[in-house]
Formats: C-alpha cells, structure tokens, sequence
C-alpha cells in the first residue's frame, strides 16, 4: 500500500440505472416450459445413447 496522497480524478459523465426501473422477470410458465423443453432433450440424448450402446445380437 502506498502511503502517498495522489489526486484521483472523478468523472460526471457516466449514467448510472434508474433506482425506479425493475428488472424484467419471467412468468413461472415460460420458465417451466423451457425446462421441459431442456427435460425432453436430454431424455432423448440418453435413450438415443441407450440404444446405440444396444446389444442387438443376444
């Protein structure tokens, strides 16, 4: 740490976010359907894995 007092500058020019202004939230229905969505392909990712890895010659 540097003892020494140095000057720093400040600018004005930035724009800060309006305190007012809510971020957007999702409804908890597009929420759900993405994940199942997400749900279904993976799923299908591991039944497809399944059967690749399938010994057809029992």
């Amino acid at each position: 740490m540097s003892t020494d007092k140095e000057e720093l500058s400040i600018e004005d020019d930035f724009v800060t976010a309006d305190d007012d202004v809510e971020p957007q939230v999702e409804p908890a229905k597009t929420n759900l359907s993405k994940r199942r969505t997400i749900d279904n392909l993976l799923e299908e990712r591991r039944l497809q894995r399944q059967l690749a890895d399938f010994d057809y010659d029992l």
